[in-house]
């Protein structure tokens, strides 16, 4: 018979204790889900918005292995010791019924109220979880037990993980994913369109080389060293260029670098029919495949904004600007001097053929108007058709490559001007 009498003082103490524990434990389950959730970038941002807490939250974050085996360890010791004294209280009530009842109250009210609960909280709330538990879980850390099983914790756990092999590179972010962290934050539309292009751009930056973003040697404007002051002011003036290179026996022999502005106050002087190579300055050089974040560091250095780019036998392969590494950030730059050129092809569907030029680079092809061109070897559209000719191409010349059929729409010289894009039919 159970009645009122059967219920003891120390019953009561142990049913505190198993409520006191399994607070203790729900409270550790949400702090582990909320920390180990939580990226050092995302605590930064929180301390820079002076959220509570954030101080807390950082320090944790930069070292998430200091506190996860210490959480762990107390959510387990919490679980365990209050389930026992379930078990102890429910059998003293209870008597042999009372396994059968402490099993299905410790099911439902551990698993569910102070397991799934707290977590599934911290996984929609992970901010606010992470900045309320950081400063408790880091007081704990703080005392000395605590701080002893947490290291003696850590070195086991290190020894264990150092059997299977050094971590590598695995725990270190990598391109791709924070590209895709800008995808999903452009999709759930926390970023703008122009935004994400921006980080994709900034972290392509680092991989691009000079030949991809050059002006090729055939677009070159140049004046040979022999020229008179008032030629390189006229060439300058009508072709909108603020600097241009000097040649001296041909264009792989760049002797010097001419200025708009010096120009025009030379022959405003009335020097115009003085030799260009009198009042030249020195040519600055770059090899092909430099990379564009180093180029940018020198040009900074160097105090100018044009290089002369040579291949690796030492001839001129083009120019590169300031303007042209701008671009590769931002997108194309223009201004008054550039020429007005209508660009229908971004409103034109692939699927009723699309026409680029052949000086579009593939990576930008494939990006602006989402296709799969390969590149291998080669940077621009018209270095894909000349690949795929394996000579030079013929206009309405068309060749097929992937899910693509290319065709030559018109040609300068040897040199393809534009090209139609159109996906091949199923059959084909």
């Amino acid at each position: 018979m159970i009645g009122a009498a059967t219920w003891s003082m120390g019953d009561t103490y142990l049913a505190i204790s198993v409520v006191i524990l399994l607070v203790l434990s729900g409270f550790f389950a949400l702090a582990e889900t909320s920390l180990v959730r939580m990226n050092k970038s995302r605590a930064r941002s929180l301390r820079e918005q002076g959220r509570h807490g954030s101080r807390a939250l950082v320090v944790l974050s930069e070292a998430p292995e200091k506190f996860l085996n210490p959480l762990l360890l107390l959510v387990l010791i919490c679980q365990l010791v209050s389930a026992t004294m379930i078990g102890v209280l429910a059998g003293h009530l209870f008597g042999a019924a009372g396994v059968l009842v402490a099993t299905v109250g410790e099911v439902v009210v551990i698993f569910v109220i102070f397991e799934a609960i707290p977590k599934n909280f911290a996984v929609q709330y992970p901010d606010s979880a992470a900045l309320a538990a950081a400063p408790i879980v880091g007081s704990i850390l703080k005392f000395w037990p605590i701080k002893w099983i947490s290291s003696l914790l850590l070195s086991i756990a290190q020894f264990v993980n150092g059997l299977f092999g050094s971590p590598g590179s695995s725990q270190r972010m990598t391109d791709s994913e924070i590209l895709a962290m800008a995808d999903v934050a452009h999709e759930d539309k926390a970023i703008a369109s122009e935004e994400r292009n921006f980080i994709h751009s900034v972290i392509e930056f680092g991989d691009t080389i000079v030949r991809e973003v050059m002006v090729p040697r055939i677009d070159m404007v140049d004046i040979a060293d022999t020229a008179t002051i008032r030629d390189a002011l006229d060439l300058a003036i009508a072709t909108g260029r603020s600097r241009i290179p000097v040649f001296g026996e041909g264009v792989d022999d760049v002797v010097g670098m001419v200025n708009l502005r010096h120009l025009a106050g030379l022959v405003a002087e009335g020097h115009g029919a003085a030799r260009v190579r009198d009042h030249m300055g020195g040519a600055k050089f770059v090899p092909e495949t430099k990379r564009v974040a180093s180029l940018l560091t020198e040009i900074r250095r160097a105090k100018t904004h044009l290089f002369v780019v040579v291949d690796e036998y030492g001839g001129t392969a083009g120019l590169v600007t300031l303007e042209d590494i701008l671009e590769e950030l931002v997108g194309e730059i223009t201004d008054e001097s550039d020429p007005e050129i209508e660009d229908d092809a971004t409103a034109q569907s692939i699927d009723a053929g699309l026409m680029v030029s052949g000086r579009l680079n593939i990576d930008d092809a494939n990006v602006d108007y989402d296709l799969a061109l390969p590149k291998d070897g080669w940077d621009t559209i018209g270095g894909l058709v000349l690949d795929l000719a394996g000579g030079v191409p013929e206009v309405g010349d068309a060749f097929e490559t992937g899910e693509y059929r290319l065709t030559v729409v018109r040609m300068d010289g040897r040199r393809i001007e534009d090209v139609m894009i159109e996906p091949l039919d199923d059959d084909e």
